[in-house]
């Protein structure tokens, strides 16, 4: 490989482009640091932008548009003949909407001059980058900080190997070219029920095997259960407490084996594909980090401090490569956070802060402690809950599954968690966030006036709630 150095002296120079790392490009841009990003994808945008959270939600809002008219129609005064699926035309818009957020990105990084190279990039030292560029040849960066930001990658079982034709990851599930007719989804996580749900509202039969006795670890009880319930009104078969002992191609699909966690006899399913969706790692591996004497904790995950810095002065590690929540929202929160710091400021990310949002239908939502929290620790607390069947825009819209429910500090009243399933909480939960940061109580979100009809009268109502006062209850 033929090497060339670049001669112009960056203040910082970021590894990843995705939401953490072009997201930190811009602020440092903003706040006059001389920035460059390196990617080794062609679009910018990382896992998030490109087979990840958009082309997700680009497919999850398509098919429920489909399942809507096939299912609901009629009740709407909808009346629908011929109705099919255009697969192609779907999978089209995807790439569509994807396409035009990566100009965006583009533009973007050009208006703020951010240089960008495209390559595999690798940190020989401290204030060095070496980029091994696509187009051939390399280039070498000097630069007085850089920022890890190379996001995660799908994992997989042992003896599981994902071919992204009939074992694949989320990233093959993304691009199917025609609708499986039985679509196993291994892991009862976001990523399988997000996923699972597109398949199966175009017409697959769905199987969710999950390991534990329940779906969305770690998000409260109440809810989950109840998502549960809806999703499986919906056709998803779950398979809970079941353990995936192995997945291997056949003649005519794939043979999956599974066995009670607890022990028992192996059961054989065979699936036309399957969906291994059971986590994601860190991806620093080909950055030379440990030979650097970068700290990296066992789950792959590069250790920092409170302002991201890693255990090599001048080296920043920010979003899925680093501990917190491996959401794209924590990643642009961690890479304005880190640029404000090495600019002279001070930046702060509170993870306890954080929303969580599936976006399936309905969707589910999540900020702060759970129920299961608060009593693991001992903490006085009240719940109010509120279902959306007697909320009136949930009533006009036909969307009435779920429920918002609100825990508040049993003395003081100050919100500790908000967790909703039901129409727009992906939205709804934003508020919630708003009363955790400021220290707001039950009763402040209570006496805030909230729109008539809407969906955040739930919110409001579940507030009342933890106070015996729910009106609509």
């Amino acid at each position: 490989m033929t090497e060339t150095k670049n001669d112009k002296q960056y203040d910082l120079v970021i590894i990843g482009g995705g939401p953490g790392g072009y997201v930190a490009s811009l602020r440092a841009a903003q706040l006059g640091l001389v920035t460059a990003v390196v990617d080794r994808r062609p679009n910018l945008g990382g896992t998030c932008l490109n087979v990840g959270c958009i082309p997700s939600k680009a497919l999850l809002h398509s098919s429920e548009r489909y399942a809507s008219i096939e299912h609901d129609g009629a009740s709407h005064g909808i009346a629908v003949e011929g109705l099919r699926l255009d697969l192609e035309a779907m999978m089209a818009r995807k790439r569509s909407v994807v396409s035009d957020l990566a100009k965006g990105i583009d533009y973007l990084l050009e208006k703020n001059k951010v240089d960008r190279f495209v390559g595999l990039a690798t940190i020989p030292e401290a204030g060095r980058v070496e980029i091994g560029l696509n187009e051939g040849g390399g280039v070498t960066l000097e630069t007085k900080n850089i920022i890890v930001a190379t996001g995660s990658e799908p994992i997989s079982l042992p003896g599981i190997e994902i071919d992204e034709e009939q074992i694949i990851s989320s990233t093959g599930a993304l691009a199917l070219d025609s609708v499986p007719e039985h679509l196993v989804v291994i892991g009862a996580g976001v990523i399988g029920l997000e996923l699972g749900s597109v398949w199966s509202r175009l017409g697959a039969r769905v199987t969710v095997v999950e390991y534990a006795d329940g779906i969305l670890a770690g998000m409260d009880g109440d809810i989950t259960k109840q998502a549960q319930r809806v999703l499986a009104k919906q056709g998803l078969d779950f398979r809970l407490g079941q353990k995936v002992t192995g997945a291997a191609r056949a003649a005519s699909g794939v043979a999956v084996g599974v066995e009670p966690k607890d022990g028992g006899p192996v059961e054989q399913i065979d699936a036309d594909v399957v969906l291994v969706a059971i986590g994601r790692r860190p991806v620093t591996s080909t950055l030379g980090l440990e030979a650097l004497g970068v700290s990296i904790d066992e789950r792959g995950f590069v250790e920092v401090d409170g302002a991201f810095q890693t255990s090599i002065p001048g080296i920043f590690a920010i979003g899925d490569c680093a501990p917190g929540p491996m959401l794209a929202h924590k990643a642009e929160e961690d890479g304005v956070a880190c640029v404000e710091g090495i600019a002279g400021g001070i930046g702060h990310v509170d993870y306890a802060r954080i929303p969580g949002v599936v976006y399936t239908s309905p969707e589910i939502a999540s900020v702060g402690q759970t129920e299961e929290q608060l009593r693991a620790d001992g903490v006085d607390y009240k719940a109010g809950k509120f279902p959306f069947s007697a909320n009136s825009r949930a009533r006009a819209i036909g969307e009435t599954d779920g429920l918002v429910k609100v825990l508040a500090d049993a003395t003081s009243g100050r919100v500790l968690g908000v967790h909703i399933v039901g129409p727009m909480a992906g939205e709804l939960i934003q508020e919630a966030v708003f009363a955790l940061e400021f220290g707001a109580t039950a009763e402040d979100i209570a006496r805030i006036c909230h729109a008539h009809p809407g969906m955040g009268e739930a919110l409001k109502e579940a507030s009342l709630a933890t106070m015996g006062r729910a009106i609509h209850a």
